[in-house]
Order: structure tokens, then sequence, then C-alpha cells
């Protein structure tokens, strides 16, 4: 807790590590998540199938989204990109786009790109010009969603691109749980990044919920500006769904 200047207190969200660097505060379960999350990485893990998965955590999973990110990425000037849970991407890798063997890197014309993965002890968190966060926010206890959506908006400088897994995983974790432990629906996830957004209002987001691996929506990208800059009250929000 915080002391305030009016003596009451509040919860500090984040600490300053041995790194000197903001770290933030997970729940108990969410610290032991990360040790499931380690062992996946390092050995492997069981699908519901019966298939052993040896090489966890590799899919880039921006990819699939490569030209519909592209467009915001090259709107904005974005130079600079935090992947945040990147798991095994690798943005120097040839072939990202399959039709000009280009790395991801060249294909989006970024200048440094910095990933933060717990589960693989990259630690940077570096504030860039757009942060990231691909098939990440469905692996959060749900206690600590809302302080990891603050973190992802407060590395931001310009966009912010999420993309949330709303299914079931095929992985399951070390200890028989499902890999995706809090699974919502669309339009729940819309809320829980609309209220957190109101705190930084010139963010641009962009929101994908995937519903199953190939099918789900993209939310009209949107800044909370928009809304505190309206003269009405009611607030919409629209999508278009993906096959």
């Amino acid at each position: 807790l915080v002391k305030l200047g009016n003596g009451h207190f509040k919860k500090k969200l984040y600490y300053r590590d041995n790194l000197s660097m903001f770290k933030l505060k997970l729940s108990k379960q969410g610290e032991k998540l990360i040790q499931l999350y380690e062992k996946m990485a390092k050995e492997g893990y069981s699908r519901t199938d019966g298939v052993e998965v040896k090489k966890a955590f590799s899919d880039f999973e921006l990819r699939k989204f490569r030209n519909l990110c592209k467009e915001k990425i090259t709107k904005n000037s974005i130079k600079t990109v935090l992947d945040y849970g990147g798991g095994g991407s690798n943005w120097e890798e040839p072939n990202f786009e399959p039709l000009t063997g280009e790395s991801a890197k060249k294909f989006f014309k970024i200048d440094e790109v910095n990933t933060f993965e717990p589960a693989r002890n990259l630690m940077d968190k570096k504030t860039s010009d757009c942060v990231i966060c691909m098939d990440v926010l469905e692996h959060i206890f749900i206690a600590d969603v809302p302080n990891v959506i603050d973190e992802l908006f407060s590395l931001s400088k310009n966009l912010l691109i999420i993309n949330v897994a709303c299914y079931k995983a095929a992985a399951i974790l070390p200890n028989g749980e499902n890999a995706h432990i809090t699974v919502r629906s669309p339009a729940w996830w819309k809320g829980a990044i609309d209220t957190v957004a109101v705190k930084y209002p010139n963010i641009e987001v962009m929101l994908i919920c995937s519903n199953t691996f190939k099918t789900g929506v993209i939310f009209e990208t949107f800044k909370a500006n928009d809304w505190l800059e309206n003269t009405n009250y009611s607030t919409d929000f629209k999508y278009t769904t993906f096959k």
C-alpha cells in the first residue's frame, strides 16, 4: 500500500525490482502460472488429443493477422514495437510474409522490436510506439487481467494491438488444467479493455477476438478520446467477423 497525501492508502500495482525497472505485481496464482508456463517452454506439454508437443509456444501468432495489422502500423508510422508475451516469435526470421520472404521486422518496416516473455526469461518491457499482445490475455489469471491490461496501455505511446482467444486451448498445463484459463466472450474482453482505455485516451486500440482458431471478430479501432470529445452520452461499438 502507498500512503496518499490525504492520509488514505492506495494499493500499489507496480514495484521496482533489482534491475530498477517497474515490474507488475501479480497475484500468487499469477506467479505460479508463470512457473507452469516456464516448465512448458522448457519441457513441452501435452494436448487434449494426447499428442505430446516438444517445442512449445513457437508459433508466430501475429502472422495470420499480418495484413490487417500492417494497415494500422503503417498509418501510425510505428517504428518501435514491444511484443508482450511474444513466446517464440522471431521478428528477424525470413518468410514471415511467404510471398516476399520478408521477416516481420521488414514486412512492418519496424526499426526496433523488444520482446517480453517471462516464460523464456525475456524481461525487457520497453515503452514503444506500438504494443502487440497476441494470444496472451486468456493465459492470465482473472484477478490479474485488469492490471495486465493497464500495463499494456502504459507501455504504448501510440497503438495497442490485442488478440484474445475466446475458446479452450489444445494445450494442457502441467497441473492438468486447460492452458486457456480465462475464457470469456468477445464482448466481455471489449468491456474489460474499454474500462482501462479511459485512463489512456490517446492510445489507439485494435482488438481481435478469436472464437476458434480460424474465426472471430475484429472490433472497430478506437481511442477513448473519441468518447470524451463526443457530444452524445451513449457509446456503441462496431465489429466485423472473419473466417
